[in-house]
């Protein structure tokens, strides 16, 4: 899910201006004391809302999409859709990022459904997220239900669709903007037609709408003899720096980073690469900065699950995957938690995922957290830090 607007007032992410204060061993007073303003008196001073200059229509009020962190009171979100989720087709890029114990099942049905039990299920439980968030009065939007079978084709590959579950992973939100990444995967290429309908409605109503460039997902994009035969293999590559995407032009999924307030945290990954993270950078400098951290990660996609902050100075820093930076985190105040093992069982389905997803939690605000129910020990953790 994507979180949208938040109540305007929270944290504007100071702990982060300390943690690159003490990183640079520089005294960024001013920038320090700029960074504790609210996010109402930044919303107000920084980029306004579109349309103020030619508007068709008088100007909002205030912009449907005002977000800058993981933790502020939630007020709107868009939560996706599982219906018509195709297996994606077995290219070098998803070889990548899947365990070999599932390879069979790409070759096998890449461009099929995924196993109809299995996406009834996962309809159920996101219906059943969606009426838990409106009954905590959060607004709930939905991507429109598209058909992720039908087969199409460029000047530099054809694929079949995926799905529309996760617009965490192709939509970023950085104040009054939203940011349509532009992707890694063949298969997710046209995954923001679903996410349109409401783009444009948040566009028209005064938001920014920002579309990174779109890559050609040409074979130059890929190492086409990424040598990925053992979890062993995977450690020396990432270590050495290597990844199945290329610096061949800018590439990442939204879900890579992660917002502080005027910091935003990034990994390179297998679908992030340098120039995506230097487009990002370019692109939202001078108001905001993006820094690159690092994990030992075999197989890095995606940061929620291995370092997610959760409020103010407060992050969870996956154990199995421990951030190479982490001691500055620690040097500028911030508490550090380690989250407990995750108690899904080994014999469940995690096609694309791992068990850690227990720790990609949903913050409604500084004090409530939407957590799996089954996670019982990450339940405990939650309530040992005041958290219902």
């Amino acid at each position: 899910m994507l979180r949208v607007r938040c109540l305007r007032g929270g944290s504007r992410g100071a702990e982060a201006a300390h943690f690159i204060g003490s990183r640079l061993g520089r005294a960024f007073t001013g920038w320090v004391q700029r960074s504790l303003q609210s996010t109402q008196a930044a919303a107000a001073s920084q980029n306004r809302c579109a349309a103020e200059d030619k508007a068709q229509s008088p100007a909002p009020k205030e912009c449907p999409v005002c977000s800058y962190n993981e933790w502020d009171p939630l007020e709107e979100v868009i939560v996706g859709r599982a219906e018509n989720a195709c297996v994606p087709p077995f290219s070098v890029e998803v070889k990548a990022n899947t365990y070999e114990k599932y390879w069979g099942f790409y070759q096998k049905f890449g461009g099929e459904s995924f196993p109809k039990d299995h996406v009834k299920k996962a309809i159920a439980e996101i219906e059943e997220m969606c009426n838990i968030l409106k009954k905590e009065g959060v607004i709930v939007k939905r991507p429109d239900p598209i058909d992720w079978s039908v087969k199409y084709r460029t000047p530099d590959f054809e694929s079949t669709g995926m799905y529309a579950a996760m617009p965490r992973d192709i939509l970023l939100v950085v104040g009054n903007e939203i940011i349509e990444a532009p992707m890694a995967w063949r298969a997710r290429f046209f995954e923001y037609r679903a996410y349109r309908r409401i783009i444009k409605d948040y566009f028209n109503n005064g938001a920014k709408w920002t579309t990174a460039p779109k890559p050609t997902m040409a074979d130059e994009l890929y190492d086409q003899d990424y040598p990925i035969r053992s979890v062993e293999d995977r450690h020396k590559l990432a270590a050495q720096g290597k990844f199945v995407t290329t610096e061949f032009e800018p590439c990442f999924d939204a879900a890579d980073f992660i917002r502080a307030g005027r910091d935003i945290f990034v990994q390179r990954s297998q679908v992030t690469n340098y120039m995506g993270i230097e487009w990002m950078r370019r692109h939202l400098a001078p108001d905001y900065r993006v820094h690159v951290i690092s994990f030992k990660d075999p197989n890095p996609m995606h940061i929620d699950a291995t370092f997610n902050i959760i409020g103010p100075g407060l992050v969870l820093s996956n154990p199995d995957r421990p951030c190479h930076q982490i001691e500055l985190f620690k040097k500028a105040g911030w508490t550090v938690i380690h989250p407990p093992v995750p108690l899904i069982p080994d014999d469940h389905p995690l096609w694309m995922s791992s068990k850690w997803l227990s720790m990609n939690v949903l913050m409604l605000d500084e004090k409530r957290v939407m957590v799996d129910a089954n996670e019982t020990s990450i339940q405990k953790m939650f309530e040992n830090l005041g958290m219902s």
